[in-house]
């Protein structure tokens, strides 16, 4: 058996492959965040397909922290008979599911949030799509406690571990970013002060699910803008998570701007694959988490050279998944050996409740 179909662990969660759905949003929920019936159909199509762990799409912990329409909430326990069966769905085809929590902070739209706040006080174009004003130490308290309660409406709901969004410019990678974070108080300045608030996030969520539950991070080690978070900063981040309380890292970058992007389109040659892997080559020299790795990977024998080198445990993907919902399995029962995803980026809904599929002309193997 190769290493792409060998289990492995991270925290009290054995996942049964080493391939993982790395979360995408699915936009399958109305104007409260409540779950469509589409959703439920997408996931059990996606467990079906054998992949090792889904990572949901992010789901909002706080009405302000609604980054877009159709966004699924987890923000109140009135969420939670959608998000059981949400759970439930993906269980009784035998998957497992990680539930990623997430707030907008600054990168929201008019139509999900009226106001914009975030770290810090921005004007327009400086990061931010329209002027964003700097939370009050009142606010980061109720936000802490909002991720924490979200991470036990998972845990209630079923889902067999939680993830905290911490990448691609939401609201905590804006407080370890220092383009966006410019306080001067305890929550910004310093390298300390703006790993702050992932801390006090993290120390919060473990004292509402315990520490057996599997927690762990999607982080941006790179911002890839003028004055953004460095990939020397990111290996000082990856450094301190397992200290912090986490049981692995999903590694990904990019806040926004143009020079680094977390969804790279046009990805047809081996060479063009796992484009964030000097990412986990840094992350894997500071720490003894499981890390796992998104960035473009295609083919089974980039998959398969990643892991027997050492570089990654789990091999992320969303974009092929989109394509082939059963990609794990052809690959599993030596199919394929290559995705038929083009990289495109053509999977983004047209009209509401619609949701995300692939609207590529050329869905077989290229």
């Amino acid at each position: 058996m190769t290493l792409l179909f060998t289990p492995y662990s991270f925290g009290t969660l054995t996942v049964p492959n080493r391939l993982v759905r790395s979360a995408t949003a699915e936009r399958m929920a109305d104007a409260d965040g409540r779950i469509l019936p589409t959703l439920y159909l997408f996931y059990r199509t996606l467990a079906e397909g054998g992949i090792g762990l889904i990572i949901t799409g992010h789901m909002y912990v706080h009405p302000g922290g609604k980054a877009h329409p159709e966004m699924t909430g987890i923000h109140s326990d009135e969420m939670l008979p959608g998000l059981r069966q949400f759970a439930e769905t993906i269980h009784q085809v035998g998957g497992l599911a990680a539930a990623q929590i997430n707030h907008g902070g600054i990168k929201n739209d008019a139509e999900s949030v009226s106001e914009s706040v975030g770290p810090s006080d921005l004007e327009v174009g400086d990061l931010a799509s329209r002027p964003a004003r700097a939370f009050t130490e009142a606010e980061i308290a109720m936000l802490i406690d909002a991720f924490a309660q979200a991470a036990r409406r998972a845990k209630q709901a079923g889902f067999d571990a939680v993830q905290v969004h911490a990448a691609h410019g939401y609201l905590i990678s804006q407080f370890l970013s220092p383009a966006v974070n410019r306080r001067t108080d305890e929550w910004g300045g310093s390298f300390y002060n703006r790993l702050r608030f992932l801390r006090e996030v993290v120390r919060a969520v473990r004292a509402e699910v315990g520490a057996e539950y599997p927690v762990f991070i999607k982080l941006g080690m790179m911002d890839g803008v003028e004055g953004g978070l460095t990939l020397e900063d990111g290996a000082r981040i990856v450094a301190a998570l397992q200290e912090i309380g986490l049981d692995a890292v999903e590694l990904s970058g990019g806040i926004g701007g143009p020079k680094l992007t977390n969804s790279k389109k046009g990805v047809r040659k081996a060479a063009e694959e796992a484009y964030f892997l000097e990412f986990a080559r840094r992350a894997k020299a500071v720490t003894g988490l499981p890390v796992m790795l998104v960035g473009g990977f295609r083919t089974r024998p980039v998959m398969e050279q990643v892991l027997a080198d050492g570089d990654a445990d789990f091999i992320s993907m969303c974009r092929p998944l989109i394509n082939d919902p059963d990609f794990p399995n052809k690959l599993k029962r030596g199919e394929t050996d290559k995705s038929g995803c083009i990289s495109a980026n053509n999977c983004w809904p047209t009209g509401f409740g619609e949701g995300i599929g692939c609207k590529c002309p050329v869905k077989t193997e290229v």
